[in-house]
């Protein structure tokens, strides 16, 4: 879409407000415009030139009514623009978030966690500036076509003198508008970079110091500070170059209308109070030119933003889509619906499913990383997906789920495709646990909840299911510790267990366990089975090499070089796949460095 489309969207969000807010904008403009024509009366009644019946004092008055009524029209602008202002905000920044939620998980965020952030803070702010932009700019051409009218009534020939030097300042920021765009991309650029380093050196301080690449990482983010200096002050200078000279234009004006009227002043035609208003109309008038001049450069911007915007989630669709944002009111409430009884799963099947790594990623054994993958899981059923490292056990899952984008092959839920699997898979219907689980900076409670009200879960039986108890009980504050950034405070093997416990908590018709097993021992890991299948109808998908895993398990699906090399029981298995035996006997041809577990 182009930027005007994108705006019109935004409009009609909320249609109301946005014509409150440009009628009190435009109410305030008119005001000042009684506030100049009380100026000539009071000038002229100085110089004998006022209307019969006005009196100095009677103009006092007026000046003081016209002042009075412009703070309170100023004020309530103000308030109203504030709310309309925050709305846009919200409504884009809300957008940006589902928008990054929706798309396939291991793809959320195009580039760096940095670079994300300054989309959300300060394209969304450049965006709704222009929304408040666009509503100055039809006040002032109210305003303005209001006191030409009243201008060119005093002295057409003056009004002309003065108008034509302002037009041609709106023509030269038309004839910059291309290098002000991309000025501020390159702007936008460099500082998404910076950002995005600090960011992710933050994250890998401990890798950094262990490389000693301390001095490294600092040299690389002052080089990048260094382009976005060079960018942001040719960004910068140009911008306020132009803003500089179109105020500037006010003076050039005003000398204008003292060489245009001093004949009219010296025989009497041209009246003190003439010459007031126009000085003050005029420097109105200029700042609606300067104004019409910044409003230029910032619809180009907010090209910039959008298209940033639209890059972080896919559409411009998306980043304008009209969805409730509750600022007032009672907040929804988060609930895991119930699945009607037709939709619980009595069986999942997919068939020939593929998956091709972009930009070249290639498998070994060709161009995809998973071909022609054929996979079945009946209600009940524990299934284990195994093999070597590489051999596209986590990237099976991930396709399945909808966290990539898989290329071909088809999923069907009770025999009913699914065309959008990031959607459909989510509690009720499936519950996820991946390798390396994510937890947040929040109390253990709050990481297992994830925004449920507890009211609606059986905590305590998710936390036993995921052998989780005693180590709750040796927590110094239990489910209230805050557990750190990604649950630094916690061991690996208590990491997953929590996020075996926010999958339980959910009551999910299918569990989908990456490699959960990877970080306990075998005694936590026996258990953790044991209670699974003390759940009734507990439905597994599995990966997983370990050898608790692979004794239960009612089916298990062996992957080669991205494709399926054998299905069947741990015994049918060992009779019928060299593969699946070499694995079993701990020969894993140095692509796993743990033999499995007995």
């Amino acid at each position: 879409m182009k930027v005007r489309s994108l705006i019109w969207r935004l409009i009609r969000y909320r249609p109301g407000l946005y014509a409150a807010d440009v009628v009190s904008w435009i109410v305030i403009m008119l005001l000042e415009l009684g506030a100049g024509y009380v100026a000539k009366l009071f000038f002229d009644a100085i110089t004998g030139d006022a209307p019969a019946g006005l009196t100095l004092w009677s103009i006092v008055a007026l000046v003081l009514a016209a002042g009075a009524a412009r703070i309170v029209s100023i004020l309530v602008g103000a308030l109203v623009d504030i709310r309309h202002r925050f709305t846009m905000e919200t409504l884009l920044r809300r957008n940006l978030l589902e928008g990054v939620l929706k798309k396939p998980g291991a793809r959320a965020v195009p580039g760096s966690t940095g670079e994300a952030l300054n989309t959300f803070r300060d394209d969304a702010l450049v965006a709704e500036d222009l929304m408040s932009w666009l509503i100055d700019q039809m006040a002032f051409v109210a305003y303005a076509a209001v006191a030409l009218t009243i201008l060119i009534r005093i002295d057409a020939r003056i009004t002309a003198i003065v108008v034509v030097p302002l037009l041609g300042v709106v023509v030269a920021a038309r004839a910059v508008s291309k290098h002000i765009r991309r000025y501020r991309e390159a702007s936008r650029r460099t500082t998404e970079r910076v950002t995005g380093a600090i960011g992710e050196a933050m994250e890998g301080v401990q890798a950094i110091q262990l490389a000693g690449a301390e001095d490294s990482v600092v040299a690389h983010v002052e080089g990048l500070n260094r382009e976005r200096l060079r960018a942001t002050v040719k960004d910068r200078l140009l911008s306020e170059s132009f803003h500089a000279f179109f105020w500037n234009a006010a003076t050039l004006c005003t000398g204008l209308i003292l060489l245009a009227a001093a004949d009219g002043l010296r025989t009497g035609s041209f009246s003190v109070g003439d010459f007031a208003l126009f000085v003050t109309y005029v420097g109105v008038l200029t700042e609606v030119i300067a104004a019409t001049g910044d409003f230029m450069i910032h619809v180009k911007q907010a090209g910039v933003s959008f298209s940033r915007m639209r890059g972080l989630v896919g559409s411009d669709e998306q980043v304008v889509v009209h969805r409730p944002i509750h600022l007032k009111g009672a907040l929804p409430e988060v609930a895991v619906p119930a699945l009607p009884p037709d939709e619980r799963l009595r069986e999942l099947r997919v068939e020939g499913l593929g998956f091709r790594w972009p930009n070249g990623g290639e498998h070994p054994s060709g161009s995809f990383a998973l071909a022609g993958i054929d996979l079945e899981v009946q209600r009940g059923e524990f299934v284990v997906i195994t093999g070597r490292i590489g051999s596209g056990k986590t990237t099976l899952l991930r396709a399945l789920l909808g966290l990539l984008p898989a290329e071909s092959g088809r999923i069907l839920w009770n025999s009913e495709p699914v065309f959008d699997p990031a959607a459909f898979f989510v509690p009720p219907r499936s519950a996820y646990t991946p390798q390396v689980p994510q937890l947040f900076s929040e109390s253990l409670r709050a990481n297992i909840l994830m925004g449920v009200p507890e009211e609606g879960v059986d905590l305590d039986r998710a936390i036993r299911t995921a052998v989780l108890e005693d180590d709750v009980d040796q927590l110094q504050a239990g489910l209230e510790t805050v557990v750190g950034a990604k649950g630094v405070k916690l061991s690996g093997g208590q990491r997953q267990r929590t996020a075996a416990a926010r999958m339980f908590a959910r009551g999910s018709e299918l569990l989908v366990f990456d490699d959960l097993s990877s970080a306990l021992d075998v005694e936590t890991e026996r258990a953790l089975w044991e209670r699974v299948f003390d759940r009734a109808d507990s439905t597994c998908l599995v990966v997983s090499h370990r050898r608790p895993a692979l004794r239960r398990a009612d089916r298990i699906v062996v992957l080669k070089d991205g494709r399926v090399d054998a299905v069947g029981t741990h015994e049918e298995l060992l009779e019928a796949s060299d593969e699946y035996g070499r694995l079993w006997a701990g020969d894993w041809a140095g692509a796993e460095t743990e033999t499995p577990l007995s």
